[in-house]
C-alpha cells in the first residue's frame, strides 16, 4: 500500500509564481472528475428572495465540525435576534443563536440535518414578530483592533465554513505559519446549486470587505479568487468589486466536478497537491468560501451574528424555484411551502439537503436549515436516479478514473459493503471527500458514497466506544492507584506513630527504668513490711500459749 503512504517532504507553494502563472493563463488539472449536466439555470436567474419568519424554528445546538457547547438559554426565555443559545471555553465549540427574537418552548431531541436523520439536541423557538436584534459592537476600524480580538469575534458570531464543510472559521485563521496563498473559493461545481452564484453577483461588495479581513488576520502574500467559467455574472461582479486592489487575482477555472473540494481547487490553482492526511497550511495555502468571507464581514463590520444563509431551492417538483435567504432553523416545510411544491410531480415523497452528488434524502420534513445547508432539491420523477436500481458490480473500473482523490472506490466498496472496516481503511477511507463521482459514473447504479458514509459512521462509532471503554479503564486504575496510594498512606502514617512511640520510649528510657526500679523495690519493701508483721504476730502467739 506504498501508493496511500503520507508525504513527508511538503513542496511548498510559491504564491508569487502561481500567481504569475494565472495572469499568464496557465492553470493545472486534477486527477478524475466528471460533467454532470449543471441543471444550475433552473435557480440562478432570479434574485435572492427573503422568507418570511417561519412560525416555528429548530435550532440544533451542534451545526458544525467540532464540539458542541452548553445550554445558556432555558425553556420559556425570551431572546432576541442573534442573541447566543449556547457558550463553550473548548475551541472547537462554535455557538449557535437564536434565529429571531421570541420565546424558548422546547428543548428536545429533533430530527437532524445529517444523512442517518437521528434525533440531536434542538432549541424550539417561538418567534414574536419584533425581529429585536442582539448586536455586537462594531468593530468601525478593524485594522486598528488586535487580531486576536477579531479571531474571537468570528467565534462569538458563530461562523463556520458554509462552504459544506462547517470547520470552525476562527481556528483556521490561527497559525503561525506564512501563508504563501489565501484562496476565495467561489466554485461551486455541484450541479443545481446557485447560492454562492447568486450571492457574489449581489453581494461582491460585502465578499470584498471579508477578503480584507481575512487579509489582515492571515496576512497572506497572495490572494486568488477563483470561479468556475459558468458563472460568467459573478465573475465579473467580484473583478469589479476587487479592481482597485492589485493584490487580489482573479482565476477562471475550467468548469468540472468537483473542482471545489479543497485539495481539488489547490491543486488546479497552484499544481501542488496536498499531502494525505495532510492540510493546505502544510504547503502555505489557506481557503474560505466566498459565503464565509460574506459572513465574517457581517461579524465584524455590522456586528451580527450568523443567524441565516443563502439556500437554492430547486428541482422540477417546484414551480418556484430559486435562492432564498433562510433563517437557520427554518424547517423544510416552509422552504417547500415557499417554493411551491408540487407533490403531483414525484412518485414518493423526496427531498435532499444539498446537491444530487453529495445531498442526502432528509428524514422527514420538519429537518431544518444549517450553517452547512446550501441547496434543498426536490426532484420529479426519472429527475435522478433512483438508488432502488442498484445493480451488482461487473467490475467495469469507471469509479477509479472518476474518483479526485486518486482511490480505488470498487474496493473501498467491497469492503465496505463486507463491514471488513480495517481493509477500507487500509485503502484510505477517510480520505474520501464523498463527491458522488464514482457513483455518477457507475453503470450498475450503486450507491457507492452511501456505503462509504455508513462504514464511516460505523468506524466512528466503535472509535467513540473505544475511547468510551478506554476512558473507562483510566478512571478504574486511577481508582485503584487511589485506593493503594491511601492504604500505603495509612501503613506509613501508622509505622511513623510506632516509630515516635518507640523514639520516646527510647529517650525516656532511663527515667522509665528508675520509676520501674523504684515501684519494684516499693512491692518488695512492702511485701518484707507484711512479711515481718505476720512473723511477729505468730510469736507473740506462740508466748501467750506457753505462759498458760
Amino acid at each position: 500500500m506504498e501508493a496511500f503512504a503520507k508525504i513527508d517532504i511538503l513542496d511548498r507553494v510559491d504564491g508569487a509564481a502561481v500567481v504569475e502563472a494565472i495572469k499568464a493563463g496557465q492553470l493545472h488539472d486534477f486527477p478524475g472528475g466528471v460533467h454532470p449536466p449543471e441543471a444550475k439555470l433552473l435557480s440562478n436567474q432570479a434574485p435572492i428572495a427573503s422568507m418570511p419568519v417561519p412560525k416555528t424554528l429548530y435550532i440544533p445546538l451542534k451545526q458544525h465540525a467540532g464540539i458542541q457547547g452548553s445550554l445558556a438559554v432555558a425553556v420559556g426565555d425570551k431572546v432576541k435576534k442573534g442573541q447566543p443559545l449556547t457558550h463553550s471555553s473548548h475551541p472547537f465549540a462554535v455557538p449557535v443563536h437564536a434565529s429571531t427574537s421570541g420565546t424558548i418552548i422546547e428543548i428536545t431531541a429533533h430530527s437532524s440535518a445529517h444523512a442517518s436523520g437521528l434525533p440531536e439536541s434542538t432549541i424550539i423557538l417561538e418567534p414574536d414578530g419584533a425581529e429585536e436584534w442582539h448586536i455586537m459592537p462594531p468593530f468601525d476600524d478593524y485594522r486598528s483592533v488586535e487580531p486576536v480580538k477579531l479571531i474571537e469575534r468570528i467565534c462569538d458570531a458563530g461562523i463556520s465554513g458554509l462552504g459544506g464543510a462547517g470547520f470552525p472559521t476562527h481556528i483556521k485563521t490561527q497559525h503561525d505559519h506564512d501563508v504563501e496563498c489565501l484562496i476565495i473559493n467561489g466554485i461551486e461545481c455541484e450541479p443545481y446549486i446557485s447560492s454562492d452564484d447568486r450571492i457574489m453577483r449581489e453581494h461582491a461588495w460585502q465578499i470584498k470587505q471579508g477578503i480584507d479581513i481575512l487579509r489582515y488576520l492571515v496576512k497572506p502574500k497572495e490572494i486568488i479568487i477563483a470561479i468556475e467559467n459558468n458563472k460568467p455574472e459573478a465573475f465579473e461582479a467580484l473583478k469589479t468589486a476587487c479592481s482597485s486592489d492589485a493584490s487580489i487575482t482573479m482565476a477562471s477555472v475550467p468548469t468540472k466536478y468537483p473542482a471545489g473540494g479543497e485539495k481539488q481547487l489547490i491543486k488546479a490553482l497552484t499544481g501542488h497537491e496536498v499531502p494525505r492526511s495532510g492540510l493546505p497550511m502544510d504547503i502555505g495555502c489557506m481557503m474560505f468560501n466566498v459565503g464565509t468571507c460574506f459572513a465574517i464581514a457581517d461579524a465584524i463590520i455590522y456586528g451580527k451574528a450568523l443567524v441565516q444563509r443563502v439556500v437554492t431551492l430547486t428541482g422540477e417538483a417546484l414551480d418556484m424555484p430559486q435562492n432564498v435567504w433562510a433563517l437557520l432553523g427554518t424547517p423544510m416545510s416552509d422552504l417547500l411551502s415557499f417554493a411551491k411544491y408540487q407533490p403531483t410531480k414525484q412518485k414518493r415523497h423526496k427531498v435532499i439537503m444539498g446537491g444530487p452528488m453529495m445531498g442526502f434524502a432528509v428524514a422527514n420534513d420538519s429537518v431544518p436549515v444549517v450553517k452547512i445547508t446550501n441547496c434543498v432539491l426536490v426532484p420529479a420523477a426519472d429527475e435522478l436516479p433512483d438508488i432502488d436500481d442498484e445493480k451488482p458490480c461487473i467490475r467495469c473500473g469507471y469509479c477509479t478514473d472518476a474518483c479526485p482523490a486518486g482511490l480505488l472506490p470498487q474496493q473501498l466498496y467491497w469492503y465496505s459493503k463486507a463491514k471488513d472496516y480495517p481493509k477500507a481503511e487500509e485503502y484510505a477511507l477517510a480520505d474520501c471527500i464523498e463527491c458522488g463521482a464514482c457513483a455518477y459514473v457507475c453503470p450498475s447504479e450503486i450507491p457507492l458514497v452511501q456505503y462509504y458514509r455508513q462504514a464511516k459512521a460505523e468506524i466512528k462509532a466503535q472509535l467513540d466506544e473505544q475511547q468510551k471503554s478506554e476512558k473507562a479503564k483510566l478512571r478504574f486504575e486511577q481508582r485503584q492507584a487511589r485506593l493503594e496510594a491511601d492504604k500505603k498512606a495509612r501503613e506509613e502514617k501508622h509505622r511513623k506513630a510506632a516509630e515516635a512511640r518507640k523514639a520516646a520510649m527510647e529517650n525516656n528510657g532511663g527515667d522509665a527504668k528508675a520509676k520501674i526500679a523504684a515501684a519494684l523495690a516499693r512491692a518488695k519493701a512492702k511485701k518484707q513490711q507484711a512479711a515481718k508483721a505476720t512473723n511477729s504476730d505468730t510469736s507473740s502467739t506462740d508466748n501467750n500459749e506457753s505462759s498458760e
